[in-house]
């Protein structure tokens, strides 16, 4: 049995090896998503489009892409009402949609720069100040709710497009299928963590605190019966 100490979770190398270990994201997973390159980077645009038409169904994911985006300088949307797909800070935002996609079947996922991207990704949807080009700028945050339906929605139009892929034998749809799924549900978790906070991180916290704390406890109790034994009999007199 393999013992994961729940402090150890918050250091990302630790936790990605714990994630790969569980969902059993291997070397032969990494080589079906290269090998599923030729097949997804014609289908990016379709899949796009599919995404936004999506998000844009909906004003509680709609108003993110109301505000100016970083890096975006053309006219910006002033109202729900203005954005479409024709949209140009639309278009802008999905150029790096596409952009993620194309790193899903890129990515070298034996390199801790990978998983950094992929946990950049989900901390840049939280609002945190932190990145050098938004030091100036307001948060923008988007739920968590939100982020984990898209990813599902991702990967249903991924498998949807795998699946039904002409080109590709049995064997190798499932495959890339598989290695899909594991890295979606890490990259799922790689949002969490940045929204979530773990009950099991929390108490380890505690755990360790503790000692500080109970001396803490002590000098008081100390302090007060030094104050009774001295006080007291001066208040009675």
């Amino acid at each position: 049995m393999q013992h994961i100490d729940p402090a150890t979770l918050e250091h990302l190398p630790t936790r990605i090896q714990y994630l790969r270990d569980f969902v059993g994201f291997t070397h032969e997973d990494a080589a079906a998503l290269h090998a599923a390159k030729p097949v997804i980077a014609p289908l990016v645009p379709v899949l796009v489009d599919a995404v936004y038409t999506k998000l844009l169904s909906f004003d509680i994911t709609s108003k993110a892409f109301v505000p100016r985006q970083t890096g975006y300088t053309g006219a910006a949307p002033t109202r729900l009402e203005d954005l479409n797909q024709d949209h140009p800070q639309i278009k802008f935002r999905k150029d790096f949609l596409a952009g993620y996609l194309v790193k899903l079947v890129t990515l070298k996922y034996e390199t801790d720069s990978a998983w950094e991207y992929l946990d950049k990704v989900g901390l840049m949807h939280t609002g945190v100040a932190g990145f050098a080009h938004r030091s100036k700028k307001p948060g923008l945050r988007v739920e968590f709710i939100h982020c984990a339906l898209l990813l599902g929605f991702v990967e249903d139009l991924l498998v949807e497009a795998v699946a039904t892929h002409p080109d590709l034998d049995f064997d190798m749809k499932t495959a890339v299928i598989r290695a899909f799924n594991k890295v979606l549900w890490i990259q799922n978790d790689l949002f969490a963590r940045h929204y979530i906070q773990d009950a099991d991180i929390q108490a380890k916290k505690i755990t360790l605190d503790r000692p500080t704390a109970v001396v803490a406890v002590s000098g008081f109790v100390a302090l007060g019966a030094v104050l009774m034994k001295y006080l007291v009999p001066h208040l009675r007199s």
